[in-house]
């Protein structure tokens, strides 16, 4: 039966469910896709989110040959319109110890939890036409944004980022500068207008501390965090790109957010700040090979901005949701 892990698991508890989470990636994913290094595990695990509550489920072998057989973490969000809702990060079982009902059991914990906290629904991104999907629809979820994951060769020659008269580059590793953190809580807002598909989340209001406070748990996670902003003539943030590493040593970064206010929308930014951080990446981080990175299928100028940098298809996804 599964049980709950504790707030401060021990290094041994990070490798036994570290092992977990490598081989199913190895057995689920495609070859080419990295799995997750120890150093993002014991950072999931060590280092509280700053979204919201974290219940972390594990199945015990029975057999004692592996210390787990299935892993799940659950994310309660706290913020403001979203206390009806969860995220499950993070349901994995062992090749091995599959067929068994580990899985059936895990989800009963996390239903269990999701009762316990008052929560109605619940999502989670999941990979098409895997043994996640089959396991989730068969449990009434529903895929309510259909995205599809986009990969980068960084080693390719390209251009430098260009921007138009009346805009400056200005670039940061880690938490945004104090004196740009509302201006860049400001932009951050603009997402609202990205596809979400049926998802039954709020979006969340972002200002100066949400904006610090995400990026100092990549920072104690052990991971690195690196952002290019345009900024105008009146020191507001015009657009911005955010790139990961969920440890230094990784040879793929994951893009996060891009966004382009609407009011310099049309001028090209987009495309300048991804290109402008190819160069702060290539000679920051010389070891990372590629980029990766998620579009909603129905965010056509995203789709296009990435097609024209070179990002190809790698495979789809989809962030899917159940009722609870």
């Amino acid at each position: 039966m599964p049980i709950t892990l504790g707030t401060s698991p021990s290094d041994p508890d990070v490798d036994d469910w570290h092992s977990v989470v490598t081989a199913a990636h190895t057995h689920d994913l495609p070859a080419g896709v990295p799995a997750p290094g120890r150093a993002e595990s014991a950072g999931k695990l060590q280092v509280p989110s700053a979204r919201g509550r974290v219940v972390n489920f594990v199945v015990p072998a029975a057999d004692g040959a592996n210390a787990y057989e299935g892993v799940a973490s659950l994310l309660l969000p706290s913020d403001p319109g979203n206390e009806h809702t969860a995220s499950l990060d993070t349901l994995a079982v062992r090749p091995d110890a599959r067929g068994r009902g580990v899985g059936a059991q895990l989800w009963e914990a996390v239903r269990g939890e999701l009762a316990a906290a008052g929560r109605t629904s619940v999502s989670t991104v999941l990979e098409l036409g895997g043994a996640g999907e089959r396991f989730a629809t068969a449990r009434d979820f529903e895929n309510v944004l259909p995205i599809t994951w986009y990969v980068q060769d960084t080693t390719l020659p390209r251009p430098d980022g260009e921007l138009p008269d009346g805009y400056a580059f200005v670039e940061w590793p880690g938490v945004v500068p104090d004196h740009l953190a509302d201006a860049a809580a400001v932009a951050h807002a603009a997402m609202e207008d990205a596809p979400s598909g049926d998802r039954d989340e709020a979006v969340p209001v972002w200002d100066a501390d949400r904006m610090r406070a995400a990026g100092q748990v990549i920072l104690d996670r052990g991971g690195v965090m690196l952002t290019v902003a345009a900024v105008d003539a009146r020191g507001e943030v015009a657009a911005y790109t955010e790139l990961v590493l969920r440890d230094p040593s990784d040879v793929r970064a994951l893009q996060y957010d891009t966004v382009v206010v609407p009011g310099h929308r049309g001028r090209g930014l987009g495309r300048a700040v991804k290109l402008r951080m190819l160069r702060v990446l290539a000679e920051g981080y010389p070891g990372v090979r590629q980029i990766g990175t998620t579009v909603a299928d129905e965010n056509g100028p995203m789709r296009a901005v990435n097609e024209a940098l070179g990002y190809g298809r790698e495979r789809g996804s989809g962030v899917f949701q159940a009722k609870v």
